[in-house]
């Protein structure tokens, strides 16, 4: 199975959609290499970055159904290895 490096930029503005980002985010949770959260609380979002080493599909299926969530934005980016 071939797979890439890939960057998940997620933003949060919806407090109540955190449990469900976590669940979606665990279900994937095999290909997660790492993971860095942070929370900008003056303008009361998190910021987070998911690094993920897994198949195309995956990367676009994970990153659509963040995408989906009540008030979370969610943008993939890949390497070029």
């Amino acid at each position: 199975m071939d797979t890439r490096v890939a960057i998940i930029s997620i933003i949060v503005e919806e407090p109540g959609s955190v449990e469900e980002l976590n669940n979606v985010i665990h279900d994937y949770s095999r290909y997660v290499v790492g993971r860095m959260g942070i929370p900008y609380r003056e303008r009361g979002i998190s910021i987070i970055s998911l690094v993920l080493d897994a198949p195309q599909t995956q990367i676009s299926t994970l990153s659509g159904r963040i995408g989906r969530l009540k008030g979370v934005t969610a943008k993939a980016a890949y390497a070029k290895i």
